[in-house]
């Protein structure tokens, strides 16, 4: 317990609980398939990322700005997934409930961190498509990996920020009535909501937080493809309007699958049963670093051209004769 004086000028007593306990899933029947299907997801979604980044990695073809940040978008969601879903399991499924007031804190950071850097990194990626389509021949010179890199690096300060000032107004709450956390992980909102002394900076950050890394990375989502749609309209033959179309389709479907599932459970969070909403807001969290991956292996033309050499190659290096080696 420590006392000082808080901004407006009052003695307040900060109460710091030894640990959290997280009950999120407890008493949701049948929990251990959900858990065995979260490792199977954990599983792709570690096996997926990791060939993306590693063929970006390897192929100097996929060098340009557009996979600097499909490697970013990789990196994050597969640190996602790493930070969330093995400890949700080691809670839920070994019975792990009670979790220190540090390690909470790091749990918090890392899974927000992740889950902030997805959405505006969904923004970066719209921009190289918003150029692709609207200047292809100012494409070399408005996406190049230092642009990119700089946009990448601008994000990841914009969400450090917010996320180390959304910790340190937990460091200033007091936990002097409940510890039980009503979520699957540290979550900020239930936990600033078992505070028992003023709680009014946190909900205001909050809802500016909710505002910054989801409505407003979708409206401009949204405006961009407008601009995007009214371009290829001009386009004169529906082929080349197809052709061109057919470089979003990766990047949409990574915003559908992100926005729109979390938009849904956070409009419709009074109206289910708060099983419901756990159990989708968890899938809604760890279902888009599985199929991110998956999207752009399957859409992406010069990805699917990078793996398939990287395949040859190895299955050539198995059939040739032992005198050739």
């Amino acid at each position: 317990m420590e006392f000082f004086n808080s901004a407006l000028g009052k003695n307040i007593t900060f109460v710091r609980p030894a640990y959290f306990k997280i009950v999120g899933f407890i008493g949701i029947p049948n929990m251990n398939y959900y858990y065995i299907f979260l490792f199977f997801v954990f599983f792709v979604s570690v096996l997926g990322n990791t060939t993306v980044m590693a063929l970006i990695y390897l192929d100097h073809n996929l060098r340009s700005g557009k996979y600097v940040a499909i490697f970013n978008l990789a990196f994050v969601d597969l640190l996602g997934n790493t930070a969330l879903v093995p400890k949700v399991i080691d809670i839920f499924l070994f019975n792990h409930y009670y979790i220190s007031y540090g390690e909470c804190l790091t749990f918090y950071f890392f899974c927000n961190i992740c889950l902030s850097m997805q959405s505006l990194n969904l923004v970066a990626l719209c921009y190289d498509r918003l150029i692709a389509i609207l200047y292809p021949l100012h494409y070399q010179v408005r996406v190049t990996p230092k642009i990119m890199l700089s946009i990448v690096a601008f994000i990841w300060l914009c969400v450090l920020t917010c996320v180390l000032i959304a910790l340190g107004l937990l460091t200033r709450l007091s936990f002097c009535d409940s510890v039980v956390i009503n979520s699957f992980y540290c979550d900020h909102g239930p936990m600033y909501r078992l505070a028992c002394n003023d709680q009014t900076p946190n909900l205001v950050h909050g809802n500016l937080s909710i505002a910054l890394f989801a409505w407003v990375p979708l409206i401009t989502i949204i405006c961009s493809y407008i601009c995007i749609g009214h371009t290829l309209a001009k386009i004169s033959t529906a082929k080349e309007r197809i052709k061109a179309f057919k470089t979003c389709t990766a990047h949409l479907s990574a915003v559908a699958i992100f926005f729109i599932p979390v938009l849904t459970v956070y409009n419709m969070r009074a109206n289910i049963h708060p099983n419901y909403r756990i159990i989708n807001l968890s899938l809604t969290t760890v279902f888009p670093p599985m199929l991110n991956p998956i999207i752009y292996v399957l859409q992406t033309q010069e990805i699917r051209t990078s793996l398939k050499k990287i395949l040859q190659s190895k299955m050539n290096l198995r059939v040739l004769p032992v005198e050739d080696l």
